[in-house]
Formats: structure tokens, C-alpha cells, sequence
């Protein structure tokens, strides 16, 4: 049996020296504006991504990829190596149709691959940095049965946390309620944002102003992890000030082992707005 292959998809917003060096097939979902379509974070990056976004009259929209770009890269590796095992991890299905293109895929290739489709229930480097663990494992030589349950356990491990300037995007994505949107924009609300279990948006707190939110999601990860070693990514949209000083924020505060920063792709900024911030934090 050959070495275990990662695919995953491009809102896992992995930097692209990451997954190059890791040897992690990624699918791009689709950023539309207007009649103009581009794949995420492949004919469109962030910093192109969140400048058109500035200049557009009209929000974009998001759409996933089909079964048949996912068999073309599952074929693709099973002609590389035919006996290697193949994991592929996606954005939640909550979220987007992503993991059920996936699935189908799959189906369409039954009996000729070993192929397991894991539903993140997250989104962002949420479920990237789960899919970057699981391809050092693979690259380790781990087996497909060791990575999914360090994978899982990684899960069960993190907390994440966004911040968004406006819940303008959120709410004309379908992501939340248009009364919370209105009320956030009227008293400066800022809503702490996560998933739940199922892997939805939920508003975990709203406070009023960026500096008590920040305050309020250090509480918050006081409450799951303490004093106990930790490591986190930051991520964040079109600036990076409000995430750097979350990040200065925490270091103070806990015992953290490592740190990692990623950019928020097209497609979760499409959802979540030019002004962005995220932190992924998980025991060691």
C-alpha cells in the first residue's frame, strides 16, 4: 500500500507553499462576479480577491465544485499510485454543497479506489490545518486509519473564533438573519462568531466594539483551555492589524507552543467581508 493522499478543497485557505510542500491536491470552489467567474486561489487570490471586492458595484457570489472536477483529481492520483488510499477533507456541508459533489464523486469511482470523504463541519484553516496535520502524517508514512483519528482528535481539540466589521455579508450570503445584520450595523455589535457541532454559523456572544470582543474571546478560550500548552493560526481577510492584536492579545495570556498566520481566501471572504478576523486555537 502506497503513501496516503490529502485532497481537500480551497476554502481550508492553506497557503499555497504549504500545500505544495505537503503534496495536498486542493479543488477550487468559484468566486462569480457578475458574468466573470474565477477559481479561489487559483486565478484569484486574496489581496486580487478583497481589491476587486472594493471596486464592485455588486456583491459576488460562491458556487461549489462539480463531481466531475472531483473524480478528474481522484483519478488522477489513483493513475499516480492506484494503491494508495485517499483522504479528502471539505468545507461543511452546512455551508456549501462542496462535500456532497465529493461524495458523489466518490460513488462514481465505487470499487475502483480506496477513498474516504471526511465532512469538516468548519470552514477556513478551521479544517485546514486538520487537512495540513493529516498531510504530514500521510508524509510520515501513518497510516489512513492513524491519520483519520489524529484528525478527529484535532477536531475535538480546537475552538475557533471570527470577527467581522459588517454581518452586511454574512446576511446577504444566506449566513444569518437579516434583523441580527440590521441591529449589528445600527449599535456597532460585534458578533463572535464560531460553528457548532453540525457545522453552522452560530453568534456565540455580541459585544459592542472590536477592543470588548477581542476581551470577550479570551475569556472565552480561558473557559476550554486554561494554562494547558496550546497552538493557534490567525488568520484575517484584507487587513491584518485587528488579528495581530488579538494575536498579542493571547500571547500574554496563555501558554502557547506555536503560531501560524494564513489570509482568508475568496470564498470565505465572500461570506465573511473585507474586514475578517479569525483565530484557530487547539491543545497540544
Amino acid at each position: 500500500m502506497g503513501m496516503v493522499r490529502i485532497v481537500t478543497d480551497s476554502t481550508a485557505d492553506i497557503p499555497e507553499e504549504v500545500r505544495e510542500r505537503l503534496g495536498i491536491s486542493m479543488i477550487p470552489l468559484k468566486v462569480l462576479f457578475g458574468e466573470e467567474t474565477f477559481l479561489d486561489a487559483v486565478t484569484i487570490k486574496s489581496d486580487g480577491f478583497y481589491e476587486k471586492l472594493a471596486q464592485s458595484a455588486t456583491l459576488p457570489t460562491t458556487s461549489q465544485p462539480s463531481p466531475m472536477e472531483f473524480s478528474e483529481v481522484y483519478e488522477k492520483l489513483l493513475a499516480e499510485d492506484a494503491e494508495s488510499p485517499i483522504i479528502s477533507i471539505h468545507l461543511s456541508a452546512a455551508l456549501s454543497g462542496t462535500y456532497q459533489s465529493a461524495v458523489i464523486a466518490h460513488s462514481m469511482l465505487e470499487g475502483q479506489a480506496d477513498i474516504t470523504i471526511m465532512d469538516s463541519r468548519s470552514a477556513s484553516y478551521g479544517f485546514g490545518m486538520r487537512v495540513v496535520q493529516a498531510a504530514e502524517m500521510a508524509q510520515a508514512g501513518a497510516s489512513k486509519e492513524r491519520i483519520i483519528e489524529a484528525i478527529e482528535q484535532r477536531e475535538r481539540d480546537t475552538q475557533l473564533y471570527f470577527l467581522v466589521d459588517t454581518l452586511e455579508f454574512l446576511q446577504k450570503g444566506g449566513r444569518i438573519g437579516k434583523a441580527s445584520a440590521l441591529i449589528g450595523s445600527i449599535l456597532n455589535i460585534k458578533p463572535i462568531l464560531s460553528l457548532d457541532a453540525d457545522g453552522v454559523v452560530l453568534a456565540v456572544d455580541k459585544v459592542r466594539g472590536s477592543k470588548k470582543a477581542m476581551s470577550r474571546i479570551i475569556e472565552l478560550l480561558k473557559q476550554t483551555y486554561g494554562d494547558v500548552p496550546v497552538g493557534m493560526t490567525m488568520a484575517y481577510s484584507f487587513r491584518k492589524d485587528t488579528a495581530e492584536e488579538l494575536c498579542e492579545q493571547i500571547k500574554s495570556q496563555f501558554n502557547v507552543q506555536e503560531i501560524g498566520w494564513t489570509t482568508i481566501g475568496a470564498v470565505i471572504g465572500t461570506h465573511t467581508g473585507p474586514g475578517a478576523s479569525a483565530v484557530f486555537m487547539y491543545r497540544m
